[in-house]
């Protein structure tokens, strides 16, 4: 009977949400498009510099992207989901 009891008591569930890991998936999505844009933007012959290194894709946009979706990982995991409205 107690072996009974203690396996009901120790039923596994997962740690975070449904909600949490949509967002959790939105923010890798976001972190993963940053890094696609910032990609590329090199020069096939070492003795040409190319200006498309420094376009405001890959200075501003694709870092902000970056950040915004490390934001949205750190509020996916603080966010409680056994919240009630």
């Amino acid at each position: 009977m107690g072996e009974k009891k203690r396996k009901e008591q120790a039923r596994s569930e997962f740690i975070f949400g449904r909600k949490n890991y949509k967002f959790m998936f939105i923010g890798l999505a976001c972190i993963a498009l940053g890094f696609i844009l910032m990609a590329g933007g090199g020069s096939d012959d070492p003795n040409v510099f190319n200006e498309e290194i420094f376009n405001f894709r890959r200075i501003r946009l694709a870092p902000a992207l970056v950040l915004i979706g490390f934001g949205i990982q750190v509020y996916a995991i603080l966010l409680n989901p056994n919240k009630q409205k």
